[in-house]
């Protein structure tokens, strides 16, 4: 239940704090005061869409803020957004609006929680419901139509529709796969040639170390240079270890070195470290001359082996060029187009099976619509004879009306197009409620087609825009009724001008315009002279809704009109009592 709601800077508004009651609230006034004003700022707190016009002129910041009740549902709901709740269990929505330059920023906050669009668009049907005559141009849409009869429904359709919704995807999937593949076999057949093209030929270089490239142009240095080898690795032996002329070797003097440091640690211990250091350089260049001596008689030309080596090299280099630009990349090539080419000889993906899938897939999607049309027509023959039962009281005792399921070809919400079909006469055939009812016969349906869908989970505000115009006399008196038995159990809160429902008001609002100057207006800020705002009084007293009612019937306040409202209110009481109405005091 919406329990306040404070607006600031919003169009004609500067600063308004209502608090709303349980039962039936209306808002009258003259045409053009603003009571849609209201009406649109509690739609723009929920997140409907806006624009700058909604920034009050001469401002840069709106602000609109809700506190609804909150029931178990909406509770369990708030828990899995991690929104913790308030004191008294209440849910406060907020939403600012603001301009910089020409753009226009919006932030909601629930319960203090910043929250995006998706979460505002969750919440919304939650807390409230708003019906207004643009929805009369919905009941022609067969869409709507259709997640209207779903709803009425209840969890069994709902839980029906989604078991299609999963079914048409899947058949969509495979049906797009086999499109897919029907369209482009000739292109699969060439790539497909391509593909085991290169597989063959990168599999029969038998590719597998990234750096055999590397390492055969260092053995090709190797074996071109096998003479050049030999001979450094001799001159190096000779150097370090044995000479062929006179030439001290560098074991020679590190021998003389030692010898000179041993005489020298007879004197001086400290140096004992230094001759340990030229024992080890002695032995390893000792190593060094036995190894590098070792490796330059193993070296001998292989003129064969070079010639392998240089052709598996040119090799290389020309699987390079095609799938490089490096040999892993090469590699990592084969490795893509290899499962590239399974993908496409994979038997299983064949137009054969995925024929086979698509039938399977469509007698699933079929055998779920069937199920679910099944549910549809149980439901639409019980809303019929509920939305006719709420329809009588509102002076449309002769009306007939039947929900018309024709199949079409499976979507995800099913094989059904749904019409709701309409004969307000006695004598005249069914027709498109969309293309037959009046502008008062759409009023009375739109608010009949509500009170069935309060009887099944709604939430606990409905808002109705002007659901009482173009219709006058006993028939708003009927809607009257309506909508104070839908206030027995939900909020309404309604925008009238007619008196008889507003009578019927257990709160009651009056919305007014009202021309100041800006030392009376609640936000001053400096723009022009005079500036028009957008007043609402609760009607607390009874001659305050005498005076209104008067306004509403007569014009004008003169005694016929004040009998008029009198009598309305009596009238309202007797119906709230269940009691004939008494006779007005003149």
């Amino acid at each position: 239940m919406l329990r306040s709601l404070r607006i600031e800077n919003f169009a004609l508004v500067d600063e308004l704090e209502l608090e709303f009651g349980v039962g039936l609230n209306v808002l009258t006034g003259e045409t053009g005061a603003g009571k849609s004003i209201i009406l649109d700022a509690i739609d723009a707190v929920l997140g409907g869409k806006v624009s700058s016009r909604v920034i009050r002129t001469g401002t840069s910041r709106t602000v609109v803020e809700g506190t609804f009740c909150v029931n178990p549902s909406l509770a369990a709901w708030l828990g899995e957004q991690e929104i913790d709740l308030i004191d008294e269990n209440l849910l406060i929505i907020s939403r600012e609006i603001s301009t910089s330059g020409n753009n226009v920023r919006s932030r909601s906050r629930i319960n203090g929680v910043l929250v995006n669009r998706q979460v505002m668009h969750d919440l919304r049907g939650r807390v409230v419901e708003i019906t207004a005559q643009g929805q009369n141009v919905l009941v022609g849409q067969s869409a709507q139509v259709r997640d209207w009869l779903d709803s009425y429904g209840g969890e069994k359709i709902l839980a029906a529709r989604n078991q299609v919704a999963s079914a048409f995807a899947a058949y969509q999937q495979v049906h797009t796969a086999l499109e897919a593949r029907r369209t482009s076999e000739r292109e699969r057949l060439q790539q497909l040639d391509l593909l085991t093209y290169q597989v063959k030929e990168l599999g029969d270089a038998n590719l597998g170390d990234a750096d055999e490239l590397e390492q055969l142009q260092q053995e090709r240095d190797r074996l071109t240079h096998v003479v050049d080898l030999q001979q450094m690795s001799y001159q190096v032996y000779q150097a370090l270890y044995q000479s062929d002329g006179d030439t001290p070797t560098v074991t020679d003097l590190l021998g003389d070195s030692e010898n000179t440091l041993t005489d020298m640690v007879e004197y001086d211990s400290h140096l004992t470290p230094l001759l340990d250091l030229i024992r080890d350089a002695q032995t390893a260049v000792v190593e060094v001359a036995r190894q590098i001596n070792a490796y330059g008689e193993a070296l001998e030309a292989d003129p064969q082996r070079l010639e392998e080596v240089e052709e598996r090299i040119r090799e290389l280099k020309l699987i390079i060029r095609k799938y490089g630009p490096t040999l892993a990349d090469a590699i990592a090539h084969y490795h893509r187009i290899s499962a590239e080419l399974a993908a496409l000889t994979d038997s299983e993906q064949s137009v054969e099976a995925l024929e086979k899938q698509e039938k399977q897939a469509f007698d699933t999607l079929n055998d779920a619509c069937l199920e679910l049309t099944k549910l549809r027509q149980a439901a639409a023959r019980d809303f019929e004879s509920s939305l006719v039962r709420e329809l009588k009281p509102l002076a449309m005792d002769k009306v007939q009306f039947q929900v018309a399921i024709e199949p079409v070809a499976p979507t995800p919400t099913g094989a059904d197009k749904i019409t709701f079909m309409f004969s307000p006469n006695p004598g005249e055939p069914l027709q498109p409620l969309s293309e037959t009812a009046s502008g008062g016969e759409m009023s009375r349906f739109l608010l009949a087609l509500k009170a069935c869908f309060s009887q099944v989970d709604t939430p606990a505000t409905m808002v109705f825009d002007e659901i009482d115009v173009g219709v006058s006399g006993r028939v708003a008196q009927a809607i009257a009724d309506k909508l104070y038995q839908l206030g027995q159990t939900r909020q309404v809160l309604c925008v009238t001008h007619q008196p008889l429902v507003a009578a019927m008001a257990d709160k009651h609002f009056n919305v007014m315009k009202q021309v100041v100057n800006p030392s009376q207006s609640q936000k001053n800020h400096n723009h022009g002279d005079e500036r028009t705002v957008v007043r609402v009084t609760a009607l607390e007293q009874l001659e305050q809704r005498r005076q209104e009612l008067a306004q509403l019937a007569g014009g004008k306040s003169a005694q016929d009109a004040i009998a008029f409202a009198d009598s309305l209110l009596n009238q309202a009481q007797s119906q709230r009592n269940g009691k004939k109405p008494q006779k007005s005091r003149k």
